[in-house]
């Protein structure tokens, strides 16, 4: 995650570029790689306009660059698909309680409250099981998608971070929502993102955000 990365970037750089090289280098050329990365490389979209897979990139956090860097590694192999990815929600085995949807329901029942730095900054969100899906869907269909790059996440789903807020607040009732006027937010990336690309070969995420946060508050 970003903020690991920003701590860490000597063993930002090990893992997230120069261990993707390593693969490559003892890849078969016939041999497929489904890479997962991350739609951070967007930094801040351009108002009223979605970024799609010919957007520029232009990240703002040590996590995206790398992250741009290692796709750009695998996309020089011939048999790839690099999917990036909306922000992940949802329960699993492992939970990332860091991510924004799951850190503000952990924050409203935890504190009973959110504090947002720049609310209106955007996000896309996916499911975690939507992720499982793409990529089993990726398996089946690999020849049909390969040596491209698909933005995947919920296309319902693309809000601000008030948005998100306002949403849990109306599952738990008591949660005050709190704007920080004078503050900046640490992740300054700003955008909305069209997953039409993925959606043409035949997926389409479908887990909502209130499934998700329903099932997070049953954890």
């Amino acid at each position: 995650g970003a903020s690991l990365c920003k701590k860490y970037p000597k063993e930002t750089i090990e893992t997230n570029v120069n261990a993707i090289k390593k693969i490559m280098k003892i890849m078969k050329k016939k041999q497929n790689i489904i890479y997962l990365t991350t739609n951070s490389g967007y930094g801040v979209g351009e108002k009223n306009k979605y970024c799609d897979e010919n957007s520029e990139l232009r990240p703002v956090s040590l996590y995206g660059k790398t992250k741009n860097d290692a796709e750009k590694i695998v996309r020089n192999h011939k048999n790839h698909i690099c999917y990036r990815l909306a922000t992940v929600f949802g329960y699993s085995y492992r939970m990332r309680t860091d991510l924004l949807v799951n850190d503000f329901v952990l924050k409203s029942l935890n504190e009973k409250h959110i504090k947002l730095f720049e609310p209106n900054f955007r996000r896309n969100f996916i499911h975690v099981r939507d992720v499982v899906f793409a990529v089993i869907f990726s398996i089946k269909n690999f020849n049909r998608l390969k040596n491209n790059v698909y933005n995947l996440g919920l296309s319902t789903a693309n809000m601000t971070k008030l948005d998100l807020a306002k949403k849990i607040k109306s599952y738990v009732k008591y949660l005050k929502i709190k704007i920080e006027e004078n503050k900046k937010d640490p992740d300054q990336r700003d955008y909305f993102v069209s997953n039409k690309k993925i959606e043409k070969k035949g997926f389409k995420a479908k887990i909502s955000l209130d499934q998700g946060i329903t099932e997070l508050l049953k954890v």
